[in-house]
This record gives C-alpha cells, structure tokens and sequence, in this order.
C-alpha cells in the first residue's frame, strides 16, 4: 500500500494538470488582449497552480502522519486501524475530485436571507448533492472595488482558509462569478449576540464572563495569524446549536461614512461637555430604551455603527491588534449596561464620545456591576499603550473577573446560553428579511459559462477554496464515484477531521 501511495505522489509530480477552473480563468486571460495586467494575472495563476499543487501533497502526506500518530498506541485493533488509514485515502481521492469541481451558486439551493447589508447578502443554502445545510456569504464585486474594500474582502477569505480554529466560523467554499464573490461557510442557527441583546437587553455577569471569555479566545486565535480584525461587534459573534460562540463577519454594514466629519481633535471640547450634560437623557433608563428602538433600525440598514471602534481608528493614528480589545470592552459594558458605553443619537456625537472617552465612561448605578467587571472594561477603554491585551492576551486572561474560568476547558462545557434550535433549518434567531422586491439571481457562474474577463476581475484572481472538511458526508451523483463516510467510528470521524485542519489546503 505505501508502495502505490509514493508511486501514486511521483505521478501527481510529473503530471500537473490545471483543473477546468483554473484553465478557464486562464483561456479567458490569455484569450483576451494581452495586456500587462492579463500577462501578469495569467503568469501568477499559473505560479500558484503549482505552489497549490506541491502543498496538496505536503498536506496529504501531514494528514496521514497526524492519523498515524493519534492511531499508535490507542489500543485501537489492528483492522480497524487499517480501516480508518482506508477511509482517510478514500476521503483524499474525493478531496481531489472535488477540486477539480467547477464550483458555482448552481451547485446550492438558496433559501432563507438572514443578512443583507451594502456589499451583499447571507443566505441559508444546502448543497444539492450532499444535502448539507451553509451559510452563504454573497459579496457584489463593484461594490467592492468602488468603496476600496477589494483587500479586506481578501483578508477576510485568506483568514477563513487559514486559521482552523473552535473559535472562528468554519470556511467550505469560496469561488466568484462575473458579478459576485461567494463564501460558503458552516450554518449557526444560534443566531447571533446583537439579537440575544435585543431579547435580553441586559446579560449576568455570569453568561457575560462566558461570552466575553469565548470572544477573548477567538480574537487571540486571529492575532496569533498576524490578523487584526477592526470590526468586533455583536453582529458578529455567532452562536451554534449549543450556544458556543465563533467569530465571524456576517453583518455586512460598510464602514462608517466619515467624509462630514470634521477632524477631529483630542483636545477640542463636545458641546455641553464643559457643563457636563454631554448626556440629553434624563436616565440610563430612557437612554437604554432609545437604544433598543435604534438598534432594531440599524439592523435592517445599510450604514455602519462606530460604537465599537477604537479612539485610535477613529483619529487615523496608526493601530495594531489592541483596537480589538478596545471593541471587547464596548460590548462587555454593552452586555451588563444594556448599550454601549459613547452611544448617542447620531454617530458623529459617538465618534468625538469615543475620542474624548475619559469624559464619557459612566457606570449607571441601577446597572449593579462588580468592582472587577468595572475594572476590566476600564482597562480595555483606556489608551492604547496601556489598555489590557496591548502585549497579549494572557494579561486579560489574568484579570480577576476571569479567576474561575478554565480557559482550557471552555469549548468543551455547557454554554452560559442555550438558543432554542428546532431543526437545521431553523432561522428563528435572526432577524427575519424581507424578499420581496429582490433582482432574481443571474445565472452567470454555472460550468458552461464562457465571458472575457474585464481588467476588474484581475482583482480577484485565486480566490477560490475548497476546504477538505467539505468531503465529509459528500456523496457524488455518478455511481463510480460514490463513497459514503461513516459519522462515527472509534476515533470519531470530527475528531480526524480536526486533525488534518492544520493541513487545509488554499487553492487558486
């Protein structure tokens, strides 16, 4: 068997063959005028090709090593370790096939919106064949290119496909038609934080501590792979069946439109500020209710809110991973307040409240918080050379409001919360959206689809993905190529799985 599985590698190292995706992108280049961008683009696709290549084999090679490790002296029976190296080659074969997949939108059912914003929409999809159940992340290239946001889009991808992780939502898919990105992620039905606080309005310091703590793991993870994520907000800490909480980016606001803000300057004095009635509400009360009729709003529109954002992004000073931790703060006190701590009716007002943030951190009484929860929040909203986290997380995790976490253990116990869920379909945890009205789908991104590349396609060159987890459960229709996974053996089949994650492959 080792001796086929080392001829099988020295073929694949003689024969490297573009897959149709890749041949069509590059008969489109090529078949187009030659510029120089096409000639680069064209010449980048294929340097890929290869590099992609050569690390689907060094990942092979990892996965099976991983499985070899785990299964030595696991007092696993000799025949079902055989069986399992077997169920490993046969999920490999079918990685490759679907590589060679020209994924497209046709491949998916498309179901229920449960995001829209100003770049696209998330809807829940199911896979016409496996008949498994995503999240599909719909992105409008112009969009994209006419408000600048071509190399956060790319970021966004690139950490997805990079960083396997129980802490960040799960990317199967990523492809492109002439109109539009896709990521095609895992499903969480548990919703998502900003709905829970719109049901809660308030949370116990208890299910806080949990969250914040899980939202403390996901940020880390991401800095760990040099990432800083710039827009923490509860919009995009999701909840799974369990009510565990992943980070991703579902809400799809734009940024803040700053272009009538003035400059803003540290030192210059808000309205009312020297009176000290920066406040137009009587009561955290009435200013908690303002909030709640004001959050329901933003979440149907399309313009960012900058409560979240550190002073540091707004003053355009330079920033590192610590404007992250900043955003961690605003949504504790949100949590245990019931509204961020600089809200004001109009986000230019939030912005200068976030600049001038000595002036403005209040802890209403009725709010009842501990001594440490008070302590953290101020040590997240504090200057940036200072604020907690600044040189890592381990500082945060050190606070005492965190003394009874077990940091190791968090993923793996009963959440704070747990989300009613009837059925893998159930959307019931978020908001709902209206269908009406919508431009039906061009079908624009089947197989047989032939159009030049326009020079603004070259922007997205390489951004398809196909993550070898998405082999899990897949059946082919074409019988020869049928191979149906069992969803437990004794390693559980997750369990190998999340092993070979560290090997997941990024394709063109």
């Amino acid at each position: 068997m080792a001796k086929n599985r080392e001829e099988e590698e020295q073929q694949q190292h003689r024969t490297v063959a573009l897959t149709e995706e890749e041949e069509e992108e590059l008969e489109e280049q090529l078949g187009s005028s030659l510029t120089l961008e096409r000639v680069a683009a064209a010449k980048k696709l294929i340097e890929d090709h290869y590099k992609s290549h050569m690390k689907l084999i060094q990942d092979r090679k990892q996965r099976r090593s991983l499985l070899e490790r785990k299964l030595e002296g696991s007092g696993v029976p000799k025949e079902e370790q055989m069986n399992l190296l077997k169920e490993l080659e046969r999920k490999e074969t079918e990685y490759i096939r679907l590589k060679r997949h020209k994924i497209s939108v046709d491949d998916f059912e498309l179901l229920t919106i449960i995001g829209r914003g100003a770049f696209g929409e998330v809807r829940l999809c199911r896979d016409k064949v496996s008949k498994n159940i995503y999240a599909m992340k719909k992105l409008k290239k112009a969009e994209m290119l006419s408000r600048g946001q071509v190399e956060h889009v790319r970021a966004e991808r690139n950490l997805l496909a990079e960083v396997a992780s129980h802490f960040i939502v799960k990317l199967f898919y990523s492809f492109q038609d002439a109109d539009y990105l896709y990521l095609v992620m895992e499903y969480l039905p548990g919703g998502d934080m900003m709905t829970l606080l719109m049901r809660e309005e308030t949370l116990t310091e208890t299910v806080a501590r949990f969250y914040i703590a899980q939202s403390v793991l996901a940020i880390e993870s991401i800095h760990k792979h040099n990432y800083i994520h710039r827009d923490i907000k509860p919009d995009n800490l999701l909840l799974d069946k369990n009510g565990h909480m992943r980070l991703s980016d579902f809400g799809l606001c734009k940024p803040l439109d700053c272009s009538n803000l003035s400059p803003i300057n540290e030192n210059e004095v808000i309205d009312g500020e020297q009176k000290g009635s920066a406040n137009k509400w009587n009561s955290s009360l009435e200013q908690l209710q303002h909030w709640q009729i004001n959050r329901r709003k933003l979440a149907f529109s399309t313009v960012g809110t900058p409560d979240y954002i550190a002073p540091e992004v707004l003053l355009k000073k330079g920033y590192g991973v610590e404007c992250d931790w900043w955003s961690l703060g605003a949504i504790m006190y949100e949590m245990l307040v019931g509204y961020p701590p600089f809200y004001s009716e109009d986000p230019i007002t939030t912005c200068r409240k976030i600049v001038h943030w000595r002036n403005h951190i209040k802890f209403p009484e009725e709010a009842r918080l501990t001594p440490e929860a008070k302590d953290l929040i101020c040590k997240l909203l504090c200057d940036a050379e200072s604020r907690l986290g600044c040189r890592g997380a381990e500082q945060i995790k050190a606070h005492p409001w965190f003394k009874d976490i077990k940091w190791d253990k968090l993923y793996n116990m009963e959440a704070a919360y747990k989300p009613e869920v009837n059925d893998a379909l159930d959307t019931q945890n978020f908001m709902k959206f209206d269908e009406a009205n919508q431009a039906p789908a061009k079908n624009s991104s089947g197989p047989n689809r032939k159009k030049r590349l326009i020079p603004e396609d070259l922007s997205f060159v390489g951004y398809t993905y196909k993550n070898f987890e998405a082999v899990k459960g897949l059946r082919h229709s074409s019988g020869d190529s049928a191979v149906d996974f069992p969803g437990k053996c004794s390693i559980d089949d997750n369990e190998m799985l999340v092993l070979a994650a560290s090997a997941d492959t990024v394709t063109l």
